[in-house]
């Protein structure tokens, strides 16, 4: 039982070190990711746009252009917009 019980302790610290490995290579990503942000802004660019530019290019053409209807729906009915897009 004591070999089983090993075994089983010496996976779960193999799991918890190899999470926290990529822990850290998450962290570094991260901090590269606002670097570049940094960068950008210093060259003029508008962060806030920048990262609805990267939202929008990981979806699908199809559900940007639901996601769009919707929200031109939505501004239509709240008076923000003259007229809901034609589809």
């Amino acid at each position: 039982m004591s070999d089983a019980h090993g075994v089983a302790r010496d996976q779960l610290r193999a799991f918890i070190e190899r999470i926290e490995r990529l822990e850290e290579e998450k962290k570094t990503i991260a901090d590269d990711i606002k670097d570049v942000y940094g960068e950008a802004k210093g060259t003029g660019f508008d962060t806030k746009i920048l990262k609805k530019v990267i939202a929008l290019r990981k979806k699908d053409e199809q559900e940007r252009l639901e996601e769009e209807a919707i929200l031109d729906t939505y501004l239509h009915a709240l008076g923000m917009i003259e007229s809901p897009p034609e589809g």
